[in-house]
């Protein structure tokens, strides 16, 4: 079947304003859709303290990711179907559209529902700069180009809290949300002008079953992932039936997919090595990267007492050097080969969790933020590889869903990660802190001393909260303090291990990637110039 993608004339053939025009909106696209998140996490106390709704308070992050996750791999699919600009612009004007309804929500309920529409946006926009920047660039413009947009992603996450905080102390929480529609529009126009559509349009062939139910099961998993041990027992019905209804569902898509004209996800890729081992891979980063975000802020205002912005500033490091990395990396890979530099990043980050897994109760925050630049660098080395390899190893017809692909098994990853390691952390300290405070328990009052062992046995983790709060601390016993200090470290220790467990199964699948060939041209642009 012709799609309209096949049709499309890009402008690297045209003038290089045009293509400026382009890489510009697509860069702006790009940022201020990072941006978002991290941007709207730092506002979130000023919105529950206008709105109300502190117990649905993770729902706004929640929402947003359930549906952002869910329609990138549609949205490849769409892209190699409908065309590039269609989708994109599509992606862009729902984003615009809910932020603006984000910025005008008058109560917690609306605030979510309108967030997990502005996700749909967030989530058609994600995939597509890359995919654009796989059909603008060939060879070494490719992979240098991909090192850039991956090192905007992570740029994101070091100005993001800043500039939240900026927005919501000089104006209010809801410019938050109202800072994206004139950027937004404005990498509207810019993509609209530089990106030329299909010159005819052909029927396209929508595969609704398969997005119905890949739709289905995408969004239960999540939900199960996301409110077990939280909202709901691993073991009640309501997440045993989301994980039910997840299984079923994905089997029914794989049915509907073989047999499909125009899968939205088609199954047979998982037969080609190079898909199967590039997204393991990127799962298994996830899994680890997540792992030490989620947990190293933690440890440092739990563990060493630095301050809620104190504890922020040691992930700076991290998100620089990967950056960095990211950059190098594009460069790096024709020097070395794309299975090296693979392996190379996933061993470098593995060195990252083994230091990890040795902090105690006497490491700096400078030593910590050693530790995150080791594992910063491991990362920016692979990230922006996981898009390369896979644009290079299939044809243009199908690299918009290959692309979305990799975003969509990190995202899953992500997810998976900071609920797997979550239970790690539980477990332990629950072990840890009967272990070591169950002595201790006598010598407090009784009211509190049942309350304590009530929290040891159900959520441990809340035991730490006190270790946050120089209010609470001022009230406990100083061996109190030392056990529960303790007890986080040796819980920490066996979340970065399992985290290293995760990694060290990345770095063995680049054993099996096989050889990438990498191309060496010049894009079509600089030939015609």
């Amino acid at each position: 079947m012709e799609t309209a993608h096949d049709q499309v004339e890009w402008d690297t053939s045209s003038s290089a304003n045009r293509r400026g025009v382009l890489i510009a909106g697509l860069i702006i696209a790009m940022l201020f859709g990072a941006l978002d998140q991290t941007i709207v996490g730092t506002a979130m106390p000023r919105i529950v303290g206008e709105l109300g709704g502190l117990s649905l308070l993770t729902w706004v992050t929640t929402a947003y990711m359930l549906t952002a996750t869910t329609v990138v791999p549609i949205t490849g699919k769409l892209a190699d179907l409908m065309g590039r600009k269609v989708i994109y612009v599509a992606g862009l004007t729902i984003f615009v559209i809910g932020s603006a309804l984000c910025g005008a929500a008058q109560n917690m309920i609306e605030l979510i529902l309108f967030r997990g529409f502005q996700g749909i946006g967030g989530g058609m926009m994600m995939p597509m700069a890359m995919i654009i920047i796989g059909d603008l660039f060939e060879g070494k413009q490719r992979a240098k180009w991909q090192g850039i947009f991956g090192a905007i992603f992570g740029l994101s996450s070091v100005i993001g809290p800043q500039l939240g905080g900026w927005l919501v102390d000089a104006l209010n929480w809801r410019w938050v949300f109202y800072i994206n529609l004139p950027i937004g529009i404005l990498a509207a126009i810019l993509i609209a002008i530089g990106l030329r559509g299909p010159r005819s349009s052909t029927s396209v062939q929508l595969d609704w079953a398969g997005m119905v139910t890949m739709v289905l099961g995408v969004v239960s998993l999540l939900l199960a992932l996301s409110l077990g041990g939280k909202e709901y027992e691993w073991t009640s019905w309501q997440i045993l039936g989301l994980f039910a209804l997840g299984l079923v569902s994905l089997i029914l898509f794989a049915f509907v997919e073989a047999r499909a004209a125009e899968p939205i996800f088609p199954i047979r890729l998982f037969r080609n090595r190079t898909f199967t081992i590039i997204n393991s891979i990127g799962f298994l980063m996830s899994v680890g990267m997540f792992g030490s975000i989620m947990f190293v802020p933690l440890f440092m205002q739990g563990v060493t007492g630095v301050s809620a912005s104190a504890s922020g500033t040691v992930m700076t490091p991290m998100m620089i050097t990967m950056i960095v990395g990211s950059v190098l990396g594009g460069q790096l890979v024709y020097k070395i080969g794309m299975r090296v530099q693979m392996a190379l990043g996933m061993l470098i980050m593995a060195g990252g969790f083994v230091l990890l897994s040795t902090m105690d109760i006497h490491t700096s925050a400078f030593t910590a933020s050693v530790y995150m630049v080791i594992l910063g660098l491991g990362m920016g080395l692979v990230m922006p590889l996981l898009t390369l390899a896979l644009q290079e190893s299939f044809p243009r017809s199908e690299r918009g869903v290959v692309t979305s692909s990799s975003q969509f098994f990190r995202q899953i990853g992500g997810t998976f990660g900071m609920t797997v390691l979550g239970v790690v952390m539980n477990a332990q300290s629950s072990e840890t802190l009967n272990e070591k405070m169950a002595p201790l328990l006598q010598h407090l009052p009784g009211e509190m001393a049942s309350r304590l062992s009530s929290m040891m046995q159900g959520d441990a983790q809340s035991l730490y909260n006190s270790l946050l709060n120089p209010a609470m601390l001022t009230k406990l016993p100083p061996t109190f303090v030392d056990v529960l200090k303790t007890s986080l470290v040796d819980s920490l220790h066996s979340v970065f291990l399992f985290g290293l467990i995760f990694v060290l199964l990345g770095a063995v699948c680049t054993l099996f990637m096989g050889r990438i060939q990498l191309a060496d041209h010049k894009p079509k642009q600089a030939q015609a110039e």
